[in-house]
């Protein structure tokens, strides 16, 4: 075995400036939600390359959309593919799903970027794009990882799927539908960035509206109505103290170096039409946080009866109570096993590379984990480069020696859990 994973190592070094060509080449492709075809495309090339079976098709029907996890606003996904490359073992040996999205967020603010977002400009061995981060460093990372052990004409017992799916910014439709289109392994990792540690533990997060009504009224004498902003005020609170409260009861000593382990963000708000009028009406939209171990419909209902409880305080809220709807996004929480085999592969192999023991936390943030253990019962690590703090942030970038590095671990985690077929 030390000399299949001498000739890995080999391999990607030699290979180094190819690898970090085709994620320039991929970060600057813009893959922005209902544009995601042309990074897709790039992708397919590189499977077709490797020699991996293609599966791509267009998400969407029924059987999708009535799903229990379902979650999408997106009406259309046609033209924009989910990509899904198989690498059929031998036999008798443990599956693998390789699972990475290719969508990305919105730029933002572009006079806050260095250099354009879709540059894909190194500097000092860092790669900067839109995307480079979260999550397409990681991505290949994974393409890295198979192309190393075919290259080296190595033979797996079990079956290696590596997946390219849209729709993870937005509520994980890409990877449901992969799920319901039978992909299921005995084991999966995201390369989500993690900064090379390991998250056996995703939380969970659902977006809210909440509407609060108040009584219009001229400014002059606005002692005669009733500020929909200063009700919202009111009940901004009281959910900052359902923060408090629930996150409290996380003991979890994964979520030990996380100050909040599930925050509820006030993402939006808006009120009002007139400088000299009282509102009438004022909303708030957010997102919640949902513990690993926790269901949806608990944290929705705990927020419920926050809001309900406001009329005590608050006779105004007798009559006007909040209404609030959930909408939009939704991420499944994930919850493997500490002692899973899964993960201690992943540290061994992570421990032969880096030649130390990995950290081991919980995710700060929701991924398609969440989904692939759920709906697919298919035990997930969360592993890969790239750091938290720059996803989805102007000049985002990424390590490249990470990303080589990600590889490598991936690719010796390969031969431990698919077997090799000597």
């Amino acid at each position: 075995m030390e000399r299949l994973e001498d000739d890995i190592k080999k391999w990607l070094s030699a290979n180094r400036t190819t690898g970090t060509r085709f994620l320039q080449r991929l970060v600057q492709e813009r893959s922005i939600r209902g544009e995601e075809s042309k990074a897709q495309a790039i992708i397919v090339e590189k499977l077709r390359q490797i020699g991996l079976q293609l599966d791509i098709w267009e998400i969407g029907g029924k059987e999708l959309t009535s799903h229990p996890v379902f979650s999408s606003d997106r009406k259309e996904f046609k033209g924009n593919p989910n990509v899904v490359g198989i690498w059929k073992g031998t036999g008798n040996g443990k599956s693998m799903i390789l699972n990475g999205h290719i969508d990305v967020v919105p730029e933002g603010d572009l006079d806050e970027w260095e250099y354009d977002p879709y540059s894909g400009i190194i500097r000092n061995g860092k790669l900067y794009g839109r995307g480079a981060t979260d999550m397409k460093g990681g991505t290949v990372s994974l393409l890295l990882a198979i192309e190393a052990i075919k290259a080296c004409g190595i033979k797996l017992k079990g079956d290696v799927i590596f997946q390219s799916v849209i729709e993870e910014e937005s509520g994980g439709a890409g990877t449901l539908a992969a799920v319901l289109r039978g992909y299921k392994a005995d084991g999966a990792i995201i390369p989500e960035p993690t900064n090379m540690k390991l998250f056996p533990k995703q939380q969970g997060s659902m977006w809210f509206r909440i509407k609060v009504k108040g009584r219009s009224a001229h400014g002059g004498t606005r002692y005669e109505g009733v500020s929909a902003i200063e009700k919202m005020i009111a009940l901004i609170k009281e959910l900052q103290q359902l923060e408090m409260n629930r996150n409290q009861k996380i003991n979890d000593p994964l979520y030990e170096g996380t100050p909040i382990p599930i925050p509820i963000n006030i993402g939006k708000i808006y009120s009002g039409q007139w400088p000299s009028s009282v509102p009438d009406l004022a909303i708030i939209e957010g997102r919640m946080g949902v513990a690993p171990n926790e269901t949806m419909e608990n944290a929705q209902k705990e927020m419920e009866a926050c809001l309900a409880k406001l009329a005590i305080k608050d006779l105004w809220f007798t009559e006007n109570p909040p209404v609030i709807e959930w909408f939009g996004g939704r991420w499944q929480p994930g919850n493997l096993d500490l002692g899973h085999t899964l993960i201690q592969t992943v540290s061994r192999s992570f421990q032969k590379i880096k030649g130390s023991a990995p950290i081991i936390e919980a995710s700060p943030w929701g991924t398609d984990g969440g989904i692939l253990s759920s709906a697919g019962q298919t035990p997930v690590v969360v592993f890969g480069p790239g750091v938290t703090e720059v996803a989805h942030d102007t000049n985002e970038h990424i390590v490249i020696d990470d990303v080589f590095e990600a590889a490598e671990v991936i690719a010796l985690t390969l031969l431990e859990w698919c077997g090799v077929d000597k």
